[in-house]
């Protein structure tokens, strides 16, 4: 019992003597300390809100095509006597690229053009005949029919030696071919392929909300994968109906091809819809999603100030204020997480998209 009562009175002499040293500076730092942490300053960059034009587009993807473009197959079949393609090389409208072995037409052409002399021959001596009546108008008829026979085969045999050549449907390039000189070829047989690049068309769709504001003659503009340079086009034809199965219309551009764009290419399209002058945009990451819409922190007289924001249009960078903002006031952008409606703050630097 009276061990228990020594351990007591010790701890309270301990006791007593540290409060003896501890000093009051003490306590009134620890309070001013406190009072500092809640008033300290966050250093921000603003954002000066001022008016720009905006261009509200419709960003699409696409596929180049070429202007014109033919496979090249033969309409009869025979040995290739004639060659004159060069892979990759430009070919001007009816020029004579493959000829077909006719030898057997060229004879079938010189029998039918020798029958149609003797039939000819025949019709004009029976003419002066049938006007004195030497001979009775059946024969005459008789002999008209195998004039004309002969000359509609004149015209077969004609038209089938016109098939033994393969000239360029249009002015283009050729592709790669599949044949050579010598070669035994039949319709099914594949020559090559010719196509138009100057111009080029861009084939893409746009989603149906979109029907009634796209219309021909509407600019846009594109680049090709891997590429940053922009090309404009004109809208020179849309589909009449919108997809069933994807709901977009689909839509073509042509545009002049002076930097070798190719067919088969992957196009990022962007078709502006209206553009919007004086329009108030900021950056993106100003913007706070709230549970009832969004907010923004705006600097005035050294305090961070919450407003609520209605917004519209958005860009790659930056968002379209339709109400809750004006001209010249300062966005902040940055540390905006850690601050609070009133919160000190400092400008340390001005937006670098304040341009």
């Amino acid at each position: 019992m009276k061990k228990t009562i020594w351990i007591v009175v010790v701890i309270g002499v301990l006791a007593a003597i540290k409060l003896l040293f501890i000093s009051p500076n003490d306590e009134n730092e620890k309070k001013s300390s406190g009072k500092q942490g809640f008033h300290q300053e966050n250093s921000v960059t603003v954002y000066i809100v001022k008016p720009q034009q905006l261009s509200n587009n419709v960003s699409a993807t696409g596929t180049l095509i070429a202007n014109e473009e033919a496979i090249l197959t033969p309409e009869i079949s025979g040995k290739v006597v004639f060659l004159n393609m060069k892979e990759g090389k430009k070919v001007s409208k009816g020029e004579l690229l493959v000829k077909i072995n006719d030898t057997e037409y060229r004879a079938q052409l010189s029998k039918i053009e020798l029958q149609i002399k003797i039939n000819e021959e025949k019709l004009n001596r029976q003419k002066q005949l049938l006007s004195i009546k030497g001979i009775s108008q059946e024969d005459f008829d008789i002999t008209l029919n195998m004039y004309n026979s002969s000359k509609a085969d004149l015209e077969f045999i004609n038209a089938q030696i016109a098939k033994t050549e393969i000239r360029a449907p249009f002015s283009g390039i050729i592709g790669l071919r599949y044949i050579s000189e010598g070669s035994y070829v039949s319709p099914t047989s594949r020559i090559a392929s010719i196509q138009q690049l100057n111009p080029i068309k861009i084939d893409f769709s746009i989603p149906e909300k979109y029907v009634e504001i796209v219309k021909v003659g509407d600019i846009i503009q594109f680049n090709v994968e891997g590429s940053n340079i922009k090309h404009n086009a004109r809208v020179y034809a849309i589909e009449p109906k919108v997809d069933l199965n994807t709901r977009t219309l689909q839509l073509r551009a042509i545009a002049e091809n002076n930097n070798n764009l190719l067919p088969g290419s992957f196009a990022k399209i962007d078709l502006p819809l209206a553009k919007i002058e004086n329009a108030l945009m900021i950056p993106t990451e100003a913007i706070i999603p709230v549970l009832k819409g969004k907010t923004v922190f705006a600097y005035r007289n050294g305090k961070a100030e919450q407003i609520k924001v209605e917004t519209g249009i958005r860009t790659d960078t930056k968002i379209q204020i339709v109400s809750g903002l004006q001209i010249g006031d300062s966005i902040i952008t940055t540390g905006i997480m850690q601050l609070r409606n009133g919160s000190p703050v400092k400008v340390i630097s001005i937006d670098k998209n304040n341009k």
